[in-house]
């Protein structure tokens, strides 16, 4: 049976999964096959490459270059995050992802995105890097109103969290009967509708009502995928992994004690559960 880590996304909360996953990493624990939903995949592909520590390490580097993110590049580009910059720039030569490595290691990883289209899920599996796979890094990471879709092979995607922010399910349909679930928010959370991102999705993304659409039902949907993670781990097939308590940052805050907070968070999460994380792997 095929082992799986599943990352939900959540901006800068996901350096929480990162911390988790690289004591792994430094343990030698490995699992089969890794799929991201945004944030999850932008620092899980940290996991394949054998690069513990990255994700917090180039956030820190760059938190205060205006080439990487913010309002100079929503201005000028549309994209709060700078596409160019964040998602080719960096890691092809300033903070540079290993990929002899990632592309030798034999851990499938795959990323989730949305086809503002058909509001349908697109699941995709990398397995090398260069500039047409950076794309689809860059649009699992696009988040709506704040990005513009990404056009790749004839699709235009956003971010996969609106409409599967925890793909358990789908990666049970490919094969990986035990999963390991990294969330980033605490036990008992439960997410509220919002009123407020479906109507700014009909304003900035007025071609593409299933954009709204998806935000609109995006907590119905994420609400019922916490129930089933819940059935899976009764029945012994899924071990959840949750922050102690709710993450105290913005998906797109760059304050460095709270980023090294919630990275540290993660890394004594994984040290508590070591045995335990260990014996469910097998």
């Amino acid at each position: 049976m095929k082992t799986g880590l599943v990352l939900e996304g959540g901006g800068m909360r996901s350096l929480f999964s990162e911390g988790f996953f690289d004591v792994m990493l430094e343990k030698g624990i490995r699992v089969d096959g890794i799929i991201g939903v945004s944030a999850g995949a932008l620092f899980g592909c940290n996991f394949k490459s054998r690069q513990p520590g990255r994700g917090l390490r180039y956030n820190i580097r760059f938190k205060d270059d205006p080439r990487y993110m913010g309002w100079r590049s929503m201005l000028t580009t549309g994209n709060y995050v700078a596409p160019k910059f964040a998602f080719h720039t960096m890691p092809m030569e300033l903070d540079v992802v290993d990929i002899p490595t990632f592309e030798t290691d034999p851990t499938e990883f795959h990323l989730v995105c949305t086809d503002v289209e058909t509001g349908q899920a697109v699941y995709h599996r990398v397995e090398r890097i260069d500039d047409h796979e950076l794309e689809w890094f860059r649009a699992t990471g696009s988040m709506p109103i704040v990005s513009r879709p990404v056009r790749i092979d004839g699709r235009q995607l956003l971010d996969g969290g609106m409409v599967d922010c925890i793909p358990l399910r789908h990666f049970q349909s490919i094969g990986f009967g035990r999963n390991l679930v990294v969330l980033t928010r605490p036990e008992g959370y439960q997410k509220a509708p919002s009123r407020l991102t479906p109507p700014l999705c009909r304003l900035f993304h007025p071609h593409h009502p299933k954009v709204a659409e998806c935000m609109k039902r995006r907590h119905e949907m994420y609400n019922a995928q916490l129930q089933y993670l819940e059935t899976e781990a009764q029945k012994g097939n899924t071990l959840l992994v949750r922050p102690d308590h709710p993450l105290d940052i913005g998906r797109i805050e760059l304050d460095e004690p709270k980023l090294r907070a919630i990275y540290d968070h993660g890394r004594q999460k994984a040290l508590a559960m070591l045995s335990q994380v260990r014996d469910f792997l097998g």
